[in-house]
């Protein structure tokens, strides 16, 4: 099982971003989705060329402005797919930090590619 974690800056409030994950079917930073739909505490990502991603919310903590999810399908066989969210304050910006683990281990790349490709579409909202 492979462990990423991307630390990144963002110049914006704490709150903005957070604000931004907390709505888990907000769709406008997930790089090809069309569309995300809810239904109990599964989202539905709509993707252009890719089909459909399940995450499965396992854990939204307002307080701590984090968000723990799992994929649960997805065109990738994936074994296992954990990963968090938490949005910390850092004087005038916010930093995030998101972790996932993924296996098998050769998804590596592409997880942490999108977790990259998301990041830069959130800079563009937010900053």
């Amino acid at each position: 099982m492979k462990k990423i974690t991307i630390e990144k800056k963002i110049k914006c409030s704490a709150d903005s971003l957070w604000e931004l994950f907390a709505d888990v079917t907000r769709s406008d930073w997930v790089p090809f989705a069309k569309e995300i739909v809810l239904e109990n505490d599964v989202r539905t990502f709509k993707m252009d060329g890719v089909g459909e991603i399940k995450e499965k919310i396992i854990e939204k903590d307002q307080a701590n402005k984090s968000l723990t999810y799992s994929v649960i399908k997805s065109p990738a066989p994936l074994n296992h797919h954990l990963a968090k969210v938490t949005v910390l304050e850092d004087n005038n910006f916010s930093r995030l930090v998101w972790t996932s683990e993924v296996e098998p281990d050769e998804f590596e790349k592409l997880i942490s590619d999108g977790m990259k490709s998301s990041i830069e579409m959130i800079k563009k909202i937010l900053e």
